[in-house]
């Protein structure tokens, strides 16, 4: 196939259904409301690849301000990988991203190639499953508090402001979010939300194994006798006793990648990470 033959635009928010479809069929298990808090993120960041006015192919290349972006959704039709489309996707999100610091969540099997583009590995990930249990302590609702404390808490943890992304994200059909607090100042949030499989906790962030326990708990509550994932930085060791104490098995695993400078971001206090498609 020649590059003639592919055209690489834009998506729209319709586009992007589609796209969290397709990442639905690649087993990423997204959640079921997830394409209006993507598309508020950026949206001019999801390009989709047309070969005679079919769809493909697509890849996200977000930009959450002039120093940062963060690369996903990258799929291509099975029987059509290899020839190229791939790559065409490729180079439209890299020539979007300029000279930003790009994140990404590779799959193991990908590393390599990916590291020909001077991304370089900062740590790994897993997704962990298990099953929601009975309620856990009453925590705070996150409709209860004011969303710039929520955000200015949320921007340790994100090399970047994503405020229209967060709002969205918190506030999903279905979605439910608990803070805790310490001394009335946040030390703690958690959102779970239905997926095309179960309920995924995500993000997870805690100042203390404590708080963490505490917002996992409640959180795994509302989804008794259901599913639920939990997607941790492996090299948090307070977050792999969490989800071996609650009899989680590890069912997926990723790398965090970074072109340019890697964020120093709180690992020892990120329990569960937002998304593999959007950092």
């Amino acid at each position: 196939m020649s590059r003639e033959e592919v055209l690489i635009r834009r998506m729209n928010r319709a586009d992007l259904g589609m796209a969290v479809e397709w990442a639905a069929g690649e087993g990423w298990n997204p959640g079921l409301f997830d394409a209006d808090a993507f598309y508020a993120a950026d949206p001019n960041g999801f390009f989709i690849a047309e070969r005679d006015s079919e769809p493909v192919g697509c890849i996200s290349a977000v930009s959450y301000d002039d120093t940062f972006g963060f690369m996903g959704f990258y799929i291509v039709q099975k029987e059509l990988r290899h020839l190229g489309i791939g790559m065409q996707l490729w180079n439209a999100s890299l020539e979007y991203m300029g000279d930003r610091t790009i994140g990404g969540d590779g799959v193991v099997v990908m590393l390599e190639k990916y590291a020909q583009f001077d991304f370089r590995i900062a740590h790994y990930n897993a997704r962990y499953e298990g099953i929601g249990m009975g309620a856990g302590a009453a925590l705070t609702d996150i409709s209860m508090v004011s969303f710039a404390e929520l955000e200015q808490y949320d921007r340790r943890f994100f090399p970047a402001p994503r405020t229209a992304f967060l709002q969205s994200w918190i506030s999903r059909p279905g979605s439910c979010g608990r803070v805790t607090f310490d001394n009335g100042t946040i030390s703690g949030y958690g959102v779970i939300r239905p997926c095309y499989r179960g309920f995924k906790i995500a993000p997870l962030f805690a100042d203390t194994p404590e708080s963490a326990g505490e917002l996992f708990a409640s959180l795994a509550g509302l989804a008794a006798g259901q599913p639920v994932f939990l997607d941790i930085p492996v090299c948090n060791q307070a977050a792999v006793r969490l989800v071996e104490r609650h009899g989680m098995n590890k069912v997926f695993e990723t790398a965090r990648i970074y072109r340019g400078t890697p964020p120093d971001l709180p690992l020892d206090n990120t329990y569960g990470i937002t998304s593999f498609e959007l950092g």
